[in-house]
């Protein structure tokens, strides 16, 4: 192998690094809370419809079923950063509602987002944070 050989692979070994080492960086500031946001974002915007039934509410979570293909799902939604969009009384929640899952992977749903709630009880928008959607 001739030294100009050399020096260009070693270059572009360089350039590989270097990009990998770039795309590490840039995943490493997308934390846990940022994804699950982009989830839920995404399947508000492309999920597809269907029936639920919201079986239990706690501070932190809710947890509900419902089915798709004749296939039951029974999941759970953090909404920690949620509770701005949930009524007072979380109690009142129980009973039917609307979920969006995701058409290839149906065991990735949601009740609610920032921009879509599945609640049968109009959850209030608040104002500050709007702003912080768009």
């Amino acid at each position: 192998m001739t030294a100009e050989a050399q020096i260009a692979a070693l270059a572009g070994l360089a350039l590989i690094l270097i990009a990998t080492a770039v795309w590490i960086i840039f995943r490493a500031k997308n934390n846990p809370e940022r994804r699950e946001r982009r989830r839920r974002l995404l399947l508000s915007r492309s999920g597809r419809l269907g029936d639920g039934l919201i079986t239990e509410t706690s501070d932190d979570s809710i947890f509900y079923s419902y089915s798709v293909g004749g296939v039951s799902y029974t999941a759970s939604q953090d909404i920690g950063n949620l509770r701005a969009y949930l009524p007072p009384e979380h109690d009142r929640l129980i009973g039917h509602t609307f979920i969006k899952y995701a058409p290839r992977n149906p065991a990735n749903s949601i009740l609610l987002c920032e921009e879509w709630s599945g609640l049968r009880q109009p959850a209030p928008r608040p104002v500050d944070q709007l702003e912080s959607i768009t």
